[in-house]
């Protein structure tokens, strides 16, 4: 697998200097690594676009498009044209996979590393998932936090971030960040996980701090849209992160109408609309 160097491909410009960036998931708007996904994003007025790396299911590695050349270049001069970032790349196939029992997590985390650096995108989210959860399997804690050192060390040495999304509380999970002890792996807060173990959004940003955060999945499970949901108060959650002295992106994952819950458009351009009204 031939991968261009960073001077080989093209960056994607920044257009958007706003504190806070609202991004949309292209897997959750079934857009998943195709190039429409940018033109749906500009649609629903996000500034940028979460890009997954595909699914793994049996696959030895991920089912990825990006590691063609011409369709890299595609995207990024798509993204150019509309004026849409990337903020960040997923690998979703571990809300299903187990990242501490598979065996060759390393070469999955090389490959989504060497796709971010073929993009130029700095963050990458990492979720725990199911067969991985440390706190259902607290036996599992001690080889995610080895291989996450492991992890550490390729993401220092390529200058990226990998944000994890675990079930652990945010006391626990700033524990897990600090025996990590590596700037290349923080935070990625989810607030539906946060609610579906009953914890505070608030207080649970406020315990893992500015510095520990690198991104927001700022929505809930489906049911509501963001601005109808009883769970969720972005006003405060703005306060809060501006108290902070946070900045970033917040990306809208689900919180749709589960009423309408096939109906990309509508769900998340309202979800992008109310973020950008209440954050820019």
């Amino acid at each position: 697998m031939q991968w261009p160097s960073s001077k080989e491909t093209k960056e994607i410009q920044v257009v958007n200097n706003n504190r806070y960036k609202i991004s949309v998931c292209d897997w959750m708007m079934l857009k998943r690594q195709k190039v429409g996904a940018m033109e749906l994003a500009k649609e629903l007025t996000a500034d940028g676009l979460e890009l997954d790396m595909g699914g793994l299911g049996k696959r030895v590695s991920f089912d990825n498009k990006f590691t063609e050349k011409h369709f890299q270049e595609l995207f990024i001069s798509e993204c150019n044209r509309l004026g849409i970032q990337l903020s960040s790349i997923a690998m979703s196939a571990f809300y299903g996979q187990s990242f501490a029992k598979r065996d060759n997590y390393e070469q999955l985390i090389d490959e989504c590393i060497a796709t971010m650096k073929a993009l130029g995108v700095k963050v990458a989210f990492l979720p725990m998932g199911n067969q991985s959860d440390i706190v259902k399997e607290p036996g599992l804690y001690p080889i995610v936090l080895q291989r996450l050192k492991v992890v550490a060390k390729k993401a220092e040495a390529a200058g990226v971030v990998i944000g994890i999304e675990t079930t652990l509380t945010a006391k626990e999970e700033a524990k897990l960040l600090d025996k990590i002890n590596s700037p290349a792996i923080k935070s990625y807060v989810n607030f539906s996980s946060i609610l579906k173990r009953n914890g505070n959004i608030i207080k649970e940003l406020e315990t893992l701090g500015k510095d520990r955060i690198i991104q927001i999945h700022a929505s809930n499970t489906d049911g509501f849209w963001i601005e109808n949901d009883p769970a969720l108060n972005m006003p405060e959650v703005k306060k809060t992160l501006d108290k902070m002295g946070w900045s970033g992106w917040l990306v809208v994952e689900r919180s749709r109408d589960t009423n309408d819950v096939h109906n990309v458009k509508k769900n998340y351009g309202a979800n992008v609309r109310y973020l950008k009204s209440v954050f820019q």
